[in-house]
């Protein structure tokens, strides 16, 4: 079944029939007509990402923006925050659809309302809209019947989003350096080769995949970490780039073939952006904190509309700069900022070539190797995954019987199921899923996901090797919960 989540609407392939995402997307444009945000012709800007059924899921879109007497713009197949920062730019709606990192069938749509993302309390007002059809214009199984033909793509808004990081970066910013691109089917594959090159870089593209590539970053697969170690090693990389399937998530991996989690990739990023106050939800590294570089810290519940919110609290509250990322490593910038005489404006939606970039001529400036950056944090360690295919209502259960009225009683009901992963409970955080501090100061993160039925799983340690270990412990309790 198709439905909200902490990025907008998403479902199984076979639930976003044409009809259901029709409605949706006239209920949005609805929405923001009686909020003052939408009006009678009107651009909506529309892209997507590579996978099977984007194309399909777009033209019902389409067919939804003309009717409700908009102007739809096709920006081709492109980044999430290009698509973004188009609408921003041009203080229009915009629609991305993409299912991000999650299973090839799955998909969805992320909308952006003309000055920003969709937040949570959005969500209602779309909702609460008319979604009945007239009836002649769908098959019984919800198909349209008269699809409309997608035109050819209009390139200058990829090209605005590719400019941005040109002029603030700089030609030749990342001259000498050898760069490797793992291009699988994410939709930034060509476009960062291109913007590396255009910044002085050698670039090597590898792994090109004709089929869609469902890269999780919090949750890598072996193949994901045998490549990066192999490519480094075999052409004298660098560093090694790619993102998920809709370039808002990054991933980097230095010349040992390391990937970086994306927290850390955040605070190194706040760090050279010379950030004031960040933005990140609890699940973050707490390396943050025990760093002491920034004057404020705000934590969030985990998704992208919660940890704007915080961010446009700091704004009001005369933080700026104030940048926000996930654990993830999608990084957001919500103030401008400054550099060489350039400025690059707010983009507050999850970007990954922003964070890259930085930390590549971060360490070209210093004339240090990219894993020196790492040397400079607190060793604290984390890591993730989840088990798929575990209803949210399921997960809900079980976190609910750590959740009693005796906090204590919690603390002992949890070591009974986790105990032997790490050591007695000290405390419990419950802002988003059940986040446990152990005795040691060891962490174990447990929450539903918002955008898929799995439960997901944090651990932090002071080593990586720890965190592993406890990881791959709790993961296999959890095993136990699927019944």
């Amino acid at each position: 079944m198709a439905a909200f989540g902490t990025s907008g609407l998403r479902g199984l392939v076979s639930d976003l029939t044409d009809q259901v995402v029709y409605v949706h997307v006239r209920a949005f444009l609805r929405y923001l007509r009686d909020i003052g945000e939408f009006r009678q012709g009107d651009q909506v800007v529309l892209g997507g990402d590579l996978r099977p059924s984007t194309p399909r899921i777009l033209a019902a879109s389409w067919a939804a923006v003309l009717v409700e007497g908009g102007m739809p713009q096709f920006a081709g197949y492109l980044p999430s925050p290009a698509l973004a920062y188009a609408g921003l730019s041009a203080g229009v709606p915009a629609l991305m659809v993409t299912g991000s990192h999650i299973p090839f069938d799955r998909n969805g749509i992320k909308f952006n309302r003309p000055h920003g993302e969709l937040m949570k309390a959005d969500e209602a007002g779309i909702l609460a809209q008319d979604m009945e059809v007239a009836p002649g214009l769908f098959t019984e199984a919800g198909a349209l019947l008269q699809a409309p033909h997608l035109p050819e793509a209009d390139t200058r808004y990829l090209q605005a989003y590719q400019q941005r990081y040109r002029d603030f970066f700089g030609k030749g910013s990342l001259s000498g350096l050898r760069l490797g691109v793992y291009q699988h089917s994410g939709v930034a594959r060509d476009l960062l080769v291109d913007l590396l090159k255009d910044l002085g870089a050698e670039v090597l593209p590898l792994g090109r995949s004709a089929d869609f590539v469902a890269l999780d970053t919090e949750a890598l697969r072996p193949e994901d970490t045998l490549l990066a170690r192999q490519a480094v090693l075999e052409h004298q990389l660098d560093a090694l780039l790619t993102t998920d399937g809709d370039a808002d998530r990054p991933m980097i991996a230095d010349a040992s073939g390391r990937w970086w989690r994306g927290d850390v990739l955040g605070v190194l990023t706040a760090q050279a952006l010379g950030a004031h106050s960040v933005v990140t939800p609890v699940s973050s590294n707490s390396a943050l904190e025990r760093a002491q570089l920034f004057a404020r810290i705000r934590r969030t519940r985990i998704g992208s509309p919660y940890v704007i919110a915080a961010m446009q609290e700091a704004l009001v509250a005369g933080e700026a700069p104030v940048v926000g990322y996930e654990a993830n490593g999608g990084f957001l910038l919500g103030s401008p900022l400054q550099r060489h005489g350039h400025t690059l404006q707010p983009l507050p939606t999850r970007d990954a070539i922003l964070p890259m970039l930085t930390v590549l001529t971060a360490a070209k400036e210093r004339g240090v190797a990219l894993a020196a950056l790492l040397e400079t944090l607190p060793p604290r360690f984390t890591a993730s995954d989840r088990l798929q295919n575990f209803p949210g209502t399921l997960s809900q259960q079980h976190l609910d019987t750590f959740n009693g009225d005796d906090e204590k009683h919690n603390r002992l009901v949890f070591d009974q199921s986790f105990g032997t992963v790490s050591g007695p409970a000290r405390s419990i955080d419950r802002t988003d899923g059940l986040r446990v501090t152990l005795e040691n100061g060891s962490i174990i993160h447990l929450r539903p996901s918002g955008n898929a039925p799995e439960l997901r799983c944090y651990t932090e340690a002071d080593s990586a090797e720890e965190a592993e270990r406890m990881l791959r412990a709790a993961l296999q309790i959890m095993q136990g919960w699927h019944v």
